[in-house]
């Protein structure tokens, strides 16, 4: 079996960096290492394949008010579970950025939800239904940062 192993484990190492590529044999290369990944992840893991996104939403308001718990986990109830109701994770965050104008280093607390489901159009749709939900609910310029990857998951 270590044979697999070695030959698997580049391909998971390739998807995990996420790297991005741009020819046509790049692309191949691709599609051969997420197929052996698929493999490797069931026959040796006993796991499936999934889309992993994860979602980083600020909690400062433009008021300068900050969600409350309850708020948030209201947003939660109310706009992503009916979304994903196999489940979710959410985590306490603090994260910073750049201002736009100045260049001052903002920092605030943050809310990540981690999602991991099987992609297709319709959980990419809802994805962003819920990120414009929230920048309409919370007058929010954007939900801060969408990360998307597959990951190998067992329950």
């Amino acid at each position: 079996m270590p044979f697999i192993v070695i030959r698997y484990l580049p391909a998971l190492l390739v998807l995990a960096s996420g790297l991005s590529y741009g020819s046509a044999a790049d692309a191949r290369t691709i599609a051969h290492t997420a197929i052996g990944a698929a493999v490797f992840c069931k026959q040796q893991l006993h796991g499936k394949m999934l889309a992993r996104t994860e979602l980083i939403f600020g909690l400062s308001q433009a008021n300068g008010d900050i969600l409350s718990e309850q708020t948030f986990q209201h947003f939660v109830d109310t706009e992503i579970t009916p979304r994903f109701p196999a489940g979710l994770t959410v985590l306490a965050a603090k994260g910073q950025f750049r201002a736009s104008t100045g260049g001052t280093i903002i920092q605030e607390a943050s809310k990540v939800v981690l999602l991991l489901y099987p992609f297709s159009n319709k959980s990419n749709q809802a994805i962003e239904q819920i990120r414009k939900a929230y920048k309409n609910s919370f007058q929010q310029m954007s939900v801060l940062l969408r990360i998307d990857g597959r990951s190998c998951v067992s329950f």
